[in-house]
C-alpha cells in the first residue's frame, strides 16, 4: 500500500516537472510547535509517525504517468540511440520528484551503473504507445556521470 502511495505522488508530481522550464518556490513550511517532532510542514507526503492532515483523494487524468510504466523505459539521446533505462524515480522528503534514477552500461545486469537525473532534464512521450525519455547526451558523458550506489536504496 505505501508503494501504490508514493507512486501516485511520484507521478502527480513528474506531471508537472517534465514540462515545467523554471523550478517553482518552494512554498514556507509553517514553523514547527514547540515540543512537536514535526519537522516537515506543507503539500507532500509528511515524514513521520502521523499524517498531518485529514485524508485526500486525487483524480489521476489520462495525461498523467504511473511509475509502474516509467519505470523500464528506454532513454535516448537526440540521435535516438538508446543510452539507458529508468531503475526509479526518488521522491525528496516526501514533496516531489528531484530525480530519475538511470541505469547505464553493463550486459544482462552484470557491469551496469546507475545515475540519478535532474527531472527537468528529462523529456517524456509517448511514441504510439510506447512511452520513451529523452535526454541531452550521449552513452559515454552519461557513464562518466556521478554514480549511485543503487543497492544502498534497495530496501
Amino acid at each position: 500500500m505505501k508503494k501504490i502511495f508514493a507512486t501516485a505522488i511520484a507521478i502527480a508530481s513528474l506531471s508537472g516537472v517534465a514540462y515545467a522550464q523554471t523550478a517553482a518556490a518552494p512554498a514556507a513550511s509553517a514553523p514547527a510547535a514547540a515540543g512537536s517532532d514535526a519537522t516537515i510542514v506543507g503539500p507532500g507526503i509528511t515524514m513521520g509517525t502521523a499524517a498531518t492532515m485529514p485524508l485526500k483523494y486525487v483524480e489521476i487524468k489520462g495525461t498523467d504517468i504511473v511509475t509502474s510504466k516509467l519505470v523500464g523505459v528506454d532513454i535516448y539521446n537526440k540521435a535516438n540511440e538508446e543510452i539507458g533505462e529508468i531503475s526509479d524515480v526518488v521522491i525528496g522528503n516526501g514533496k516531489s520528484v528531484i530525480g530519475i534514477v538511470a541505469s547505464v552500461g553493463g550486459f544482462l545486469g552484470m557491469g551496469t551503473s546507475y545515475v540519478v537525473l535532474d527531472p527537468a532534464s528529462v523529456a517524456l512521450n509517448n511514441d504510439n504507445g510506447t512511452w520513451k525519455a529523452y535526454v541531452d547526451t550521449n552513452k559515454d558523458d552519461l557513464s562518466k556521470a556521478p554514480k549511485l550506489d543503487y543497492d544502498k536504496f534497495k530496501k
